[in-house]
């Protein structure tokens, strides 16, 4: 009877049972899942607006005069602007991975799919664009466009989204020659129809693993334009800008730097050790 109720799981269900039994992963999901109830509630429940300033709060230490984690040089509450900052690179992270995932997605798909020389022509451009250097591409977009907030999202997705595609690209090769597309491309189905409808949903499993290994990566490219001064600009900020002005005030306020620090490593282990369990618990070769 057991054998019975083992042989009619599902693989996603045999995929959840084995994520579950993953402690960190399951610690990991925990703790991101408070890192986003505090970015996004948490700004309404401070007494300080993360812009407000005070002059008479300037470089407050922790636990002094109201300010929960100290304040700035300019009197902003830490607390405050490291719930928007943590807001902000959440946004980033999952914004900018999104773009990059239905790019690489349509792009790997298609490349995959219709092979031969459109394959080609495809996978050069990605070639290509892979020799342009990220930062230069995004002073780029910026000197172009201006600095824009949005414009953030758009260029670094516009880059992830290679590493996504030459991955989607290597398992629609495999998948074409599967029975169920051979079965599909007999009963009549377009193109569009077969890569829509089985090619794309047997990506899920890859796909997934590989998005929530991207975000901390998206995370931490805002960090290096914020930290270089390309990222959001004041009175707004982010994980990265926070980083970047703690360190030059790190002899008088340390807590500038120690706090939105703490917060960064956290969030970027809760990203990894949920996509080390994703893929242990989907990889076939571990069942």
């Amino acid at each position: 009877m057991q054998g019975a109720v083992l042989k009619g799981r599902s693989l996603w269900d045999d995929a959840r049972r084995r994520l579950l039994r993953n402690r960190a992963a399951v610690t990991s999901m925990g703790m991101l899942a408070l890192l986003v109830l505090a970015a996004g509630v948490g700004p309404y429940l401070t007494p300080f607006t993360f812009d407000q300033i005070n002059k008479n709060d300037v470089w407050m230490a922790p636990l002094t005069g109201g300010h929960l984690l100290g304040s700035d040089a300019l009197g902003r509450d830490l607390l405050a602007r490291l719930l928007i900052g943590l807001r902000v690179s959440l946004a980033v992270g999952v914004v900018a991975t999104g773009v990059s995932l239905v790019i690489g997605v349509m792009w790997g798909a298609a490349a995959g799919y219709i092979g031969g020389r459109t394959d080609e022509v495809m996978m050069r451009i990605v070639d290509i664009l892979y020799s342009l250097p990220f930062i230069f591409f995004v002073i780029l977009l910026m000197v172009t466009f201006g600095r824009n907030f949005i414009l953030m999202f758009l260029a670094i997705g516009a880059v992830e989204w290679l590493t996504k595609a030459r991955i989607v690209r290597g398992q629609t090769l495999s998948l074409k020659q599967r029975e169920f597309v051979e079965a599909a491309r007999a009963a009549g189905l377009s193109r569009d129809a077969i890569v829509a409808r089985h090619i794309v949903p047997n990506l899920l499993g890859p796909v997934v693993v590989y998005v929530t290994l991207t975000i901390p990566g998206v995370i931490l490219a805002e960090s290096f334009l914020s930290f270089l001064g390309l990222g959001v600009q004041e009175p707004l900020t982010s994980l990265g800008s926070l980083i970047s002005k703690g360190a030059q005030d790190m002899e008088l306020a340390p807590w500038l730097l120690i706090f939105p620090s703490i917060v960064m490593v956290v969030t970027l282990m809760a990203f990894n050790f949920i996509g080390d369990g994703l893929r242990d618990a989907i990889d076939p070769k571990d069942r």
